[in-house]
C-alpha cells in the first residue's frame, strides 16, 4: 500500500536548517534561470519573458480568453494565505509510553473579512496555542480555534481583522466543476518556507482518503502540483485564483516529499460545513458501519454472485446499526459469503464509494432502505443510522484490502 501522509509537523530546527541550505542554492539557481532568458543583461539584447495566462476548461461557462497568470494568483491571492502554528498537538509517544506534545506548522486562508480561516483539522486538533502570521516578517497574531471536523479534516479559525493590514479574502470556487486536466495553484508554507507557490493540474478526480479518525474523506481532488510538508491546509486555486480545495495529504512513496500525487478535500464539503464549524457547532456524520469492497465482473465469477456491480460486505462492526439491521460479512478474506449492497434509499450503487457517498449525505437517526443480495436471495433492511464514534473500527482487512467504512 503507498504510503499517505499529512503534509505538517516540521520543528523549528529541521526547518531553519533546510531554509538555510535551499537559501544560497536558491540565489544560484534563481541566478542561472536569469541568464538563461535574457533577463539578465550579458552584454547582449535584454529581453523580458512574459508570463502565458493559465488555460481553463473549455466546458467551463465562465472561462474567458485572458486567464490570469500564476503571479497575478500569488501576489494577490497569496496575501490571503497565511502560516499557521500550533503548540501542544500530540507527537507521538515516546521511549516510556507516554504522550508527547510537539509544534505542528501548516497554512490556511482567509475566507472571511471578519478574519475567519480555513485550515485542516490535524494540523491544530489538540493545540494548546495556535498563532498565525501573514507576512514572513510579520507579527504572530494568535488565533481561536472555533471548530474543529477530524472526519473530514477541515478546521476554522478566528483572527482579529484589526491587526491585519490590507485583509485579503480568498473567492471560493465549486469543486464539483472541477476537471481532469484543468491547472491548478498551490500557495503554502512547505518546510517553513512561506508562501510558496507551485502549479500543476488536476489528476484525478472522487478519490477517497482516510480522514484523521479513519472515517473516509469523499471526493477528493488529486493534483500533481507539488505539495510538501507545511502544506497542510493551503489552498489549491483554480487558473481564476478561486480555491477549490484544502490540499491536506501526499502519496511519498515512502519518503518525506512530494512524489507528485496530492490530494485536497473538495472547497464545497467545507462550504457545507463552514457555518456549523464557525459557530462552534459540533459537525454530525451517519454511520453503517460496514466494511465494503467494489464488486465488478471478475469479482462476480470468482465467487458466483447474481450481480456484476455493487458494494461486498467484507465485515460488519458489533453493534452498529447494520449488525442491528442482521447485514452480513464476508466469512473469508475472499469475500465470500458476504451480502452485496444493490442501492441505498431506492438509488442504485455501483460500488463501494457510492455507498459511502450515500450515507454521508445522511443525518443520525435518519432510517435508509439498504437493497441487497444474500447469495440469490435480493433483499431490503431499514437501517436507523447512528452517530459515527470518534475512531473507525480498525481491522486487518481494513490494512490488506482497499475497504471502506462509512
Amino acid at each position: 500500500m503507498t504510503p499517505v501522509t499529512s503534509p505538517t509537523k516540521q520543528r523549528p530546527a529541521v526547518t531553519n536548517l533546510i531554509a538555510g541550505a535551499l537559501g544560497g542554492l536558491i540565489v544560484l539557481l534563481v541566478g542561472a534561470v536569469l541568464i538563461a532568458t535574457d533577463v539578465i543583461d550579458t552584454g547582449d539584447t535584454t529581453r523580458v519573458v512574459h508570463q502565458t495566462p493559465l488555460s481553463r476548461s473549455a466546458s467551463d461557462p465562465g472561462a474567458t480568453s485572458d486567464g490570469r497568470t500564476v503571479q497575478d494568483i500569488y501576489r494577490q491571492e497569496g496575501r490571503g494565505v497565511v502560516y499557521i502554528q500550533a503548540e501542544g498537538v500530540s507527537g507521538g509517544q515516546d521511549a516510556f509510553g507516554q504522550q508527547q506534545q510537539d509544534t505542528a506548522t501548516g497554512s490556511g486562508f482567509v475566507v472571511d473579512s471578519d478574519g475567519t480561516i480555513v485550515t485542516n483539522a490535524h494540523v491544530v486538533d489538540g493545540a494548546s496555542k495556535v498563532t498565525v502570521r501573514f507576512d514572513e516578517d510579520g507579527e504572530q497574531l494568535d488565533a481561536q480555534v472555533k471548530g474543529v471536523d477530524a472526519d473530514s479534516d477541515i478546521a476554522v479559525l478566528k483572527v482579529d481583522p484589526s491587526k491585519v493590514k490590507d485583509l485579503t479574502v480568498l473567492p471560493l470556487g465549486d469543486s464539483d466543476k472541477a476537471q481532469v486536466g484543468d491547472p491548478v495553484v498551490a500557495i503554502g508554507n512547505p518546510f517553513g518556507l512561506q508562501r510558496t507557490v507551485t502549479t500543476g493540474i488536476v489528476s484525478a478526480l472522487q478519490r477517497q482518503l482516510d480522514a484523521p479518525t479513519g472515517f473516509p474523506i469523499s471526493d477528493v481532488i488529486q493534483t500533481d502540483a507539488s505539495i510538501n510538508p507545511g502544506n497542510s491546509g493551503g489552498p489549491l486555486l483554480d487558473s481564476q485564483g478561486r480555491v477549490i480545495g484544502i490540499n491536506s495529504q501526499i502519496a511519498t512513496g515512502g519518503g518525506q516529499g512530494s512524489v507528485g500525487i496530492g490530494f485536497a478535500v473538495p472547497i464545497n464539503t467545507a462550504k457545507d460545513l463552514l457555518p456549523r464549524l464557525r459557530a462552534g457547532k459540533e459537525v454530525q456524520h451517519a454511520f453503517l458501519g460496514v466494511r465494503m469492497g467494489d464488486v465488478d465482473q471478475t469479482v462476480a465469477r470468482r465467487l458466483g454472485l447474481p450481480v456484476d456491480q455493487g458494494a461486498l460486505i467484507a465485515s460488519v462492526e458489533n453493534g452498529s446499526p447494520a449488525d442491528k439491521a442482521g447485514l452480513r460479512g464476508s466469512s473469508s478474506s475472499s469475500g465470500a459469503g458476504g451480502d452485496v449492497i444493490v442501492a441505498v434509499d431506492g438509488k442504485a450503487v455501483a460500488g463501494a464509494d457510492d455507498v459511502v457517498n450515500e450515507i454521508a449525505a445522511k443525518q443520525p437517526g435518519d432510517t435508509v432502505a439498504i437493497e441487497y443480495y444474500r447469495g440469490k436471495d435480493k433483499r431490503t433492511a431499514q437501517v436507523e443510522l447512528t452517530q459515527r464514534p470518534d475512531q473507525a473500527a480498525q481491522s486487518q482487512s481494513q490494512q490488506d484490502q482497499p475497504f471502506q467504512l462509512p
